[in-house]
């Protein structure tokens, strides 16, 4: 390994994670990337780089936050080399592989190559003037006092069904703990490949959300009754859609990779993160 990249969380304290990679990298000559204005803060020893090129250099990309860090720790490394050591800082996070205490065995058994990599799934979305990447999900969303999304969803270029609704969510296995799974969705293991489209707060005749293969195209074209909506990429505003208008999604498969160390397994995970409890056990 030559090189390893770090994203930051923009708050929570990282120093210490910092420190501990630091000190391996040294130990092995390793060189430590940061993007310029997130290490600045830290005044720590890593070389300033942009996020582009720490995506393109880097052999391992280290997260070190909570979920929205990865998420933007993948978007970095995708099409790239490096995949992404999840570090969970604070509050528990769902795709993070270790917290901190565990940053140095994580790195050892990196360096004894004594991991696996999971690969994960993105959605490529277009509509007018935008192009985006999303790792947990794209929503299409009412806008407050514009009118209700009202979409009907293309499968393969073939109608397929219409929601009437507060948002419409295109989610990837990754996000189906996120939005999709708020609105009623499938909680979905990373190892199924498909799309899992989800009405939120649905109003319409069919009020089900449906699970479509990764090979399908998908396009939710807005219908002439919706009000303008907003396009949100992994929870962020990307702009908006107006009534006539298409949004194209594609699934892309293996766009990013996570190192997974074997500490625990996804269901593992969901049972934490969700709190999820055996209905046999009220009784």
């Amino acid at each position: 390994m030559h090189a390893a990249g770090i994203v930051l969380h923009p708050q929570r304290d990282s120093a210490p994670a910092v420190e501990a990679i630091l000190g391996w990298a040294t130990n092995r000559g390793v060189e430590i990337l940061g993007i310029t204005d997130e290490i600045q803060r830290l005044r720590c020893e890593a070389t300033p780089v942009t996020a582009a090129e720490l995506g393109r250099r880097a052999d391992l990309v280290v997260s070190l936050g909570g979920d929205g860090t990865m998420l933007r720790a993948m978007r970095l490394a995708d099409g790239e080399k490096a995949p992404v050591l999840g570090v969970n800082l604070g509050k528990l996070g769902f795709l993070a592989e270790v917290d901190v205490p565990d940053l140095p065995a994580a790195l050892s058994a990196i360096d004894s190559h004594d991991f696996s990599v999971e690969p994960r799934l993105a959605i490529d979305a277009r509509f007018p003037g935008h192009e985006v990447t999303a790792f947990n999900d794209i929503a299409v969303v009412r806008v407050p006092g514009e009118g209700s999304a009202r979409v009907a969803v293309h499968v393969a270029g073939q109608p397929f069904v219409s929601y009437a609704s507060d948002a419409v969510i295109v989610a990837t296995p990754t996000g189906s703990t996120a939005y999709s799974f708020s609105a009623g969705g499938p909680i979905t293991s990373p190892s199924v490949e498909a799309l899992l489209v989800t009405p939120a707060s649905p109003h319409s005749a069919y009020n089900r959300g449906v699970v479509l293969s990764v090979h399908d195209e998908v396009d939710l074209d807005l219908l002439p009754s919706s009000g303008r909506l907003a396009v949100e990429v992994d929870g962020m505003v990307a702009g908006y859609v107006e009534p006539g208008q298409r949004v194209s999604l594609r699934g892309r498969a293996a766009a990013a990779k996570v190192v997974r160390l074997g500490m625990t397994t996804f269901y593992q995970r969901a049972r934490r993160k969700l709190n999820l409890t055996d209905s046999a056990e009220l009784t």
